[in-house]
């Protein structure tokens, strides 16, 4: 499968779930929901970030597809970001800070590699 393709899929699986269930989307990132009320509507506005980026992707052309790879790409980075900081900062522990900031490195290079691959 095409690597933008599968990202972009990933991404809508993600965000529906989020959506639809943020509880289980807390426990697929091993977050505390117990603790922390707000969470569901952060997750809710993550899964509609992420189901839009990804059926825009998947619906995009030529210039615009590659454009919004990259937007996907700097998202992504602003997610392994966020991972690592809060490893730093100590609101999550860094078997969970890692379990964030990977899968968010890794479609940062999917990203990239869609990139190269779809010129």
């Amino acid at each position: 499968m095409n690597p933008v393709t599968g990202l972009a899929l990933g991404r809508v699986a993600i965000g529906l779930t989020a959506l639809a269930s943020p509880g289980m989307a807390a426990k697929l990132f091993r977050l505390d929901a117990a603790d922390n009320p707000q969470l569901p509507y952060m997750s809710r506005m993550f899964g509609s970030r992420e189901v839009a980026l990804g059926a825009i992707t998947l619906m995009a052309k030529g210039k615009a597809r590659r454009k919004l790879v990259a937007l996907g790409i700097a998202v992504d980075g602003a997610d392994a970001f966020a991972g690592i900081d809060a490893m730093r900062s100590g609101s999550v522990s860094q078997s969970v800070g890692v379990g964030l900031t990977v899968p968010a490195i890794g479609a940062v290079l999917a990203g990239a590699v869609g990139l190269v691959t779809e010129r």
